[in-house]
């Protein structure tokens, strides 16, 4: 069981390590730092699934990224009382929220609530 969890915690952190330290990546290089690690699992399934899920949480945490990036965006623009800088940023946050939610980063509902907050706080300036 502790073998489990060492191995569960190396794929956490390497995958983390690579979303941070670099945010374009080549397939083959995170296949390699994969199998630099000790995959524990015997079953040849069960090695595929953690390289695969190692890989979607990398990609994951990209569109997490850029999504937050984007929002943030969008609200300096309306912390500074910039109405024309926020909707002119508010299409590139829809793209990000959009684009989280069909890849299931994050749930329909709450893309749709994202999008509506943002949109009610650049009319609220007015």
């Amino acid at each position: 069981m502790r073998d489990e969890y060492t191995l569960f915690f190396r794929v956490l952190f390497l995958s983390r390590m690579l979303a941070k330290k670099y945010f374009f990546v080549n397939i083959e290089n995170i296949n390699a730092r994969l199998r630099s690690i000790n995959i524990m699992p015997i079953i040849k399934a069960q090695k595929k699934s953690v390289r695969q899920s190692a890989r979607r949480r990398l990609f994951n945490d990209r569109r997490r990224r850029a999504m937050r990036e984007a929002v943030k965006t969008v609200k300096t623009f309306i912390a500074g009382k910039d109405q024309k800088g926020a909707n002119e940023a508010l299409p590139t946050a829809y793209k990000a929220i959009d684009k989280a939610a069909k890849r299931g980063v994050i749930k329909d509902n709450t893309a749709a609530r994202k999008k509506s907050r943002l949109n009610k706080a650049i009319k609220d300036l007015a």
